[in-house]
């Protein structure tokens, strides 16, 4: 079989690593012109994700993955506070948590390279066509075609190919906008460096304002004790952090603007809604290249609304069938464990022990299911932002019963980071 898939980012780049692994003819086409044109922040892989990740790349790449990663079982406990900086409680304790941190950037290069020259870059495909026979084939802006027997849309909560089979957008917008940045522990001020401390902390305010700061250290929170030289961009304590207000007319206007203008912006959104301007230290000290806007996209968190087509020679993985916003830090895993499942099935069509359309139907129905989990997850959080949407007076708090609320809604699971 030849596979096509539209889209390399994290979900595309680990099915292609895997379907390479067990010897199928693959390509890779994305519209990005270098593999680190991507936002430059941290995912979470759970237990789950690294058991498909397992079955999914070579040991070496395995272990180059996890060389470049932080523990979660390494850190404090995660942090809730109001907007003044008052401590409000803490999540549970993270010391049997199997999970990592990694760089997007540092995780798709090295999956990149599981991928190889069977990656695409600056090829987008601008629509998708069937052959005379019947066969799929993706479309470049030039007219050119490239047929296979199988296509994949991982092309993001935006996809072409998920609508080209769904007739319509398969996600729609939360409400929320979202900016994210990076802002090193030793550009901060001593006494907000020890206040935020080696954890990460969740803060929502009222009129629909949060701010989610993660705390990334590869180096000193390392997973393995490795020989290999660390390939994570982040070389010592980070916080990665992403400020939500409710999508508005200013909000957007917000998206038009970069570096230190829109740093500044950030700030003065955050004082309109009564923040203490040293708890936000984190974002006034970020580098200013680093900040970065985007809209929060979810598709439905019904499972039987997900991936709603026929079974065929087209389909589509990760946000492009079940799009999540960041709130639960499932979104990545869920694609490479989608990714999994895919390889699994092509493996058996390729024993012919099943055909292709059973195979993909029996996909599809396993990630409509985790598809539906991770998306009830991540709108918790959503819903709960969406509850400090009161005038000031009872927003505050409304906003610490909100927070509180997250952290017993959490159990065994932990905010994740932007």
């Amino acid at each position: 079989m030849r596979i096509i898939i539209v889209g390399g980012g994290i979900g595309g780049l680990a099915l292609a690593a895997g379907l390479r692994r067990h010897d199928f003819e693959v390509s890779v086409f994305d519209r990005d012109l270098d593999i680190t044109q991507t936002g430059g922040y941290h995912i979470t892989l759970d237990g789950r994700a690294q058991a498909a990740l397992q079955e999914l790349v070579a040991p070496e790449i395995f272990e180059r993955l996890l060389g470049a990663s932080s523990a979660l079982r390494l850190r404090a406990r995660d942090a809730f506070w109001d907007r003044h900086g008052r401590l409000l409680g803490h999540g549970p304790r993270l010391d049997d948590n199997p999970g990592v941190d990694i760089d997007r950037i540092t995780l798709r290069t090295i999956l990149a390279d599981g991928v190889g020259a069977d990656l695409h870059l600056g090829s987008p495909v601008t629509d998708i066509a069937r052959t005379a026979t019947g066969a799929p084939q993706a479309v470049f802006a030039d007219g050119s075609t490239v047929p296979g027997d199988l296509l994949v849309g991982a092309d993001g909560a935006h996809s072409l190919v998920a609508r080209r089979l769904a007739g319509r957008p398969t996600n729609h917008p939360t409400g929320i906008i979202g900016f994210s940045g990076r802002t090193t522990a030793g550009d901060l001020g001593v006494t907000e460096r020890h206040r935020l401390g080696s954890r990460s902390s969740m803060v929502l305010g009222p009129h629909t304002t949060a701010l989610y700061i993660g705390f990334l250290d590869p180096a000193g929170n390392a997973v393995l004790d490795t020989p290999r030289p660390r390939e994570a961009i982040t070389t010592g304590p980070t916080y990665i952090w992403g400020a939500m207000f409710a999508e508005s007319p200013a909000t957007d206007a917000l998206r038009a603007l970069q570096g230190t203008e829109l740093r500044s912006a950030l700030l003065t959104a955050f004082d309109r809604e009564g923040w203490r301007r040293s708890a936000l230290e984190v974002v006034e000290r970020a580098a200013p290249g680093s900040i970065a806007a985007f809209r929060f996209n979810a598709a439905s968190t019904r499972a039987e609304e997900l991936a709603p087509w026929p079974a065929g020679a087209v389909t589509a993985l990760g946000d492009a069938v079940h799009a999540t916003p960041p709130t639960a830090g499932m979104g990545a895993g869920a694609a490479i464990r989608d990714a999994a499942s895919l390889v699994t099935g092509l493996r058996a069509v390729a024993a012919g022990t099943v055909t292709l359309p059973v195979a993909v139907s029996r996909f599809e129905a396993d990630m409509r299911v985790r598809g539906s989990e991770v998306l009830v997850a991540a709108m918790r959080t959503v819903r709960l932002m969406r509850a400090t949407g009161s005038p000031l007076g009872a927003g505050a708090t409304t906003a610490t019963a909100a927070v509180l609320a997250t952290a017993q809604l959490l159990g065994r699971r932990r905010l994740a980071s932007l």
